[in-house]
């Protein structure tokens, strides 16, 4: 293969391979700001040599794969931080909505609703005939009930909220599954001889898993033929083969809230909520059952306490027209506490004055003013609590905000690594272009150079 047919053959060889340098390193260009996508390049290497008289002899050049550059590390991390920062994420988002309900900045807190409440009991023991007293504490009974009825009934609606995230959530995990299910199979149909390899296939996937991790957490390998196994809480299987298992939402009749389910092997349906820790879904899941769920406790176990001991000294004190035995408030706790309809539709139904005292005494308003300072909510005052209910919410949200902003960073730090791995750079595919396009110019004239040497060899045969 020494004669210039075999020269034809090298020539032809190259152009053919430096064409396909060509079509890569366009296809890079052209997918620059692709999300997701992985740089590509050609392998070349020697061809096969030829034997000749004086030794084996160079036979060209020929491409043996379009190779991929791509960091698998790299990918595993990036879902793993995207799963994190939508956890934050979620919560920051949530959270947020919590910081209003429970803002003291604006003058209607529940803090200060507390104290207007103590106050008109201080004014009323000072004065206990005066009818603008007795109006002003039986008004800030009622804004004090309605500021605990409307954050609790605000936190209620965060949740159910937060339900209807979590069902567009699960959508959108579904069509995540499915399509890397798809996926799968594409790249199991292309790669099964083992030439080839489903590049671009391979890009979609990875950020199908990137978009995935960062809704719930998730663990994925590949098998034996290159498709994505995922698995979701404790081994539970998303997508198998060519095979996904889409995720459901049950409301559970004890809570009323939305539960994640999975479908089992035996058709039914396994809850899989305290399994989810991480990305959006797992973020939403603990913001509402564990951060909203315990503000909740805490504002019921404050208003229940609050009806039951305003309640217990106000019925053992006298009213101005000598009523006794009423309750100030209505309801059970934080979901219906109200002021008793008999207070505002008679003021001398306020019990100021101690059991049998006459009506000018102000000891059984003074007992009820001094209940702001005992120690009545697990030990702490009703303002303890009320503090300390309001800073667990500032202390909370500004943790989410941190963690959201610090994982924030880490992805934008591994985001930037991978473009430094797998990234276009425009510069370096130019000069890739220039160097095939010099080759191919050089494999042409080679041709051309060997058809001439031909047409004079058959020239000289005449």
């Amino acid at each position: 293969m020494t004669h210039l047919y075999g020269l034809l053959s090298i020539g032809a060889g190259a152009l053919l391979s430096q064409q396909r340098g060509v079509n890569v390193t366009g296809n890079n260009i052209a997918n620059v700001n692709t999300p997701g996508y992985s740089r590509q390049r050609v392998g070349m290497e020697t061809h096969v040599p030829a034997p000749s008289p004086v030794g084996t002899i160079g036979f060209g050049v020929r491409t043996t794969s379009v190779e991929r550059i791509y960091d698998r590390f790299i990918g595993l991390q990036l879902n793993q931080e995207s799963a994190n920062l939508g956890r934050w994420e979620a919560q920051k988002g949530t959270l947020d909505r919590v910081e209003v309900v429970f803002d003291e900045t604006a003058g209607y807190g529940l803090n200060q609703a507390l104290s207007a409440f103590w106050s008109g009991w201080q004014d009323v023991a000072m004065n206990p005939p005066g009818r603008v007293e007795r109006a002003v504490l039986a008004g800030a009974g009622q804004n004090l009930a309605d500021t605990i009825r409307r954050q609790y009934a605000d936190l209620e609606r965060i949740r159910s909220d937060t339900d209807a995230s979590l069902g567009l959530g699960v959508q959108e995990i579904n069509r995540l599954t499915a399509a890397i299910a798809d996926l799968n199979e594409k790249i199991a149909r292309i790669e099964a001889g083992g030439t080839e390899t489903a590049n671009d296939y391979r890009d979609r996937r990875d950020l199908a898993l990137k978009e995935l991790s960062a809704l719930i957490d998730i663990r994925s390998f590949e098998d034996s033929a290159g498709r994505a196994v995922v698995s979701v809480g404790s081994g539970r299987t998303l997508v198998e083969s060519g095979n996904h298992y889409e995720l459901g939402l049950q409301t559970n009749p004890a809570t009323g809230r939305a539960e994640l389910m999975w479908p089992d092997t035996g058709g039914g349906w396994t809850d899989i909520s305290g399994e989810v820790r991480a990305g959006k879904v797992g973020g939403w899941l603990e913001a509402r059952d564990v951060r909203i769920a315990d503000y909740m406790v805490r504002l019921d176990e404050l208003a229940q306490n609050l009806i039951s001991r305003v309640n217990t000294l106000h019925a053992a004190g006298t009213g101005a027209g000598g009523t006794t035995g009423v309750d100030f408030f209505s309801g059970s706790g934080a979901a219906d506490i109200n002021v008793n309809a008999a207070i505002p539709a008679d003021l001398d139904t306020i019990a100021a004055a101690g059991a049998g005292a006459p009506a000018g005494d102000g000891s059984n308003a003074l007992l009820i003013a001094g209940l702001q300072s005992a120690a009545t909510v697990n030990g702490v005052s009703f303002d303890a609590a009320a503090n300390a209910l309001v800073s667990r919410v500032g202390n909370d949200v500004s943790a989410a905000k941190a963690y959201a902003g610090h994982q924030a960073d880490m992805l934008a730090y591994l985001e930037n690594y991978r473009e430094s791995v797998s990234g276009v750079s425009l510069d370096e595919e130019m000069v890739n272009l220039i160097k095939y396009q010099a080759a191919y110019n050089a494999a042409a004239k080679m041709i051309t150079m060997a058809q001439d040497m031909l047409d004079s060899l058959l020239n000289m045969s005449r």
